[in-house]
């Protein structure tokens, strides 16, 4: 369909930007895995993981300048909603692929998938609906 394929070229457009935010290039893998846009995907999972944050055997995206707050005895940290957000969707684009992801995918996710439930609040759910 015309508005897809326009739609697909703005994407593929955006993502050859010189300088694209850590939350555009999740989007945009997450976009390009939904699409059947392979190299795309793996292009952008190749720009994240220089990006990651590997902390305490699990891995997260964080925002520029966005420095955690030290973790205190009685204190847990939790990440703002929109570094929650980010890190999902990079999750999904690791998910989202045909055929299924390779073993080495699914170990990373793994590790991702970890720091997202270490984000939960004691109800289960997470700092905000976004």
């Amino acid at each position: 369909h015309s508005v897809v394929r326009n739609a697909l070229f703005c994407l593929e457009t955006a993502a050859n930007a010189e300088e694209n935010h850590v939350y555009t290039k999740a989007l945009l893998a997450y976009a390009f895995a939904l699409a059947g846009k392979e190299e795309k995907r793996k292009a952008m999972l190749g720009l994240l993981e220089k990006e990651a944050v590997k902390k305490d055997g699990s891995v997260h995206w964080q925002r520029p300048g966005k420095e955690m707050v030290a973790d205190l005895p009685y204190y847990r940290y939790r990440a703002p909603s929109a570094e929650v957000e980010m890190t999902a969707y990079v999750l999904l684009a690791h998910l989202t692929t045909q055929p299924a992801p390779s073993q080495d995918e699914l170990s990373f996710a793994s590790l991702i998938a970890k720091w997202i439930s270490s984000q939960q609040n004691p109800n289960g759910g997470f700092s905000s609906t976004q």
